[in-house]
């Protein structure tokens, strides 16, 4: 029997996308995403929570983030989740868990200035979208670097 891993998040940005080249023209974007969720006590005092969330795109998706979204911008993430883990500079085993988007969708109203289809909504999965862009794979490179 196979599994599912897949996660659905619409949050804020915490911060800008940290955006790196690569070899062979490989992109990666990695940003927190905050989820708040509230609810009130039996006291009758209203509680927030807020979840932070790792976000990591790749290729064209995080040419997007690059160029469409900032800290404080809200966005639908579609993804997986990955743990990974690595040796710090001591030889402690670090752990990190994030979410490998799939697809993003921005959902801040538009600026009044007109944008591409592309920059409202972009998913990775092959044949979702009538673009060129379309063929691309969001697998990521095999490296120990720890981002």
């Amino acid at each position: 029997m196979r599994g599912v891993n897949k996660v659905i998040l619409i949050g804020h940005l915490g911060k800008d996308p940290e955006v790196r080249h690569l070899d062979g023209n490989n992109v990666v974007a990695n940003f927190p995403v905050a989820t708040s969720e509230s609810y009130t006590t039996k006291e009758g005092n209203r509680v927030e929570q807020t979840e932070w969330h790792n976000i990591v795109l790749w290729r064209k998706l995080a040419e997007i983030a690059e160029k469409y979204v900032k800290k404080g911008s809200l966005v639908y993430i579609e993804g997986r989740l990955r743990t990974r883990s690595w040796d710090d500079k001591d030889g402690n085993k670090k752990y990190i868990t994030e979410i490998v988007g799939t697809s993003m969708q921005m959902l801040d109203k538009k600026d009044g200035g007109g944008s591409s289809s592309d920059a409202q909504h972009y998913s990775g999965h092959s044949g979702s979208s009538s673009n060129d862009s379309s063929d691309i794979v969001l697998d990521e490179p095999n490296d120990d670097l720890p981002f």
